[in-house]
């Protein structure tokens, strides 16, 4: 059974970085995909981003390219989303999420979630 805890949330500047982080128990975290999604309030949630579990690719939301990069670390079952230019639109939860496939499309597990709160 494998668990996802987000950390790293918190309040930003406009501008500013964050850098989050998911870490995995378990079960090994290259077996899956990971997703990055956020729900703002009154939001649908929404996809931010995919890297493959080799971390060979990654789809970013249009939104978030050149601003925010994903790595993952999966000898020590860690995957982390560094944020930079942080805008007040980027407010919201975080969640990271496993998919066994390629896709991030329908991912089976999820973290709980930390808050994201970007404003002066």
């Amino acid at each position: 059974q494998l668990q996802l805890v987000e950390s790293g949330g918190g309040l930003v500047q406009p501008g500013g970085s964050l850098r989050l982080s998911c870490a995995a128990s378990g079960y090994t975290l290259d077996y899956y995909a990971i997703g990055w999604f956020r729900q703002a309030p009154g939001e649908e949630r929404e996809a931010v981003l995919c890297i493959s579990n080799g971390g060979r690719s990654t789809n970013y939301k249009d939104s978030v390219k050149g601003r925010f990069t994903v790595f993952r670390d999966n000898a020590k079952n860690i995957a982390t989303l560094q944020m930079s230019s942080l805008k007040p639109e980027d407010t919201a939860v975080y969640y990271c999420a496993a998919d066994p496939y390629y896709d991030c499309s329908d991912p089976i597990y999820w973290g709980q979630g930390t808050q994201v709160t970007v404003s002066s």
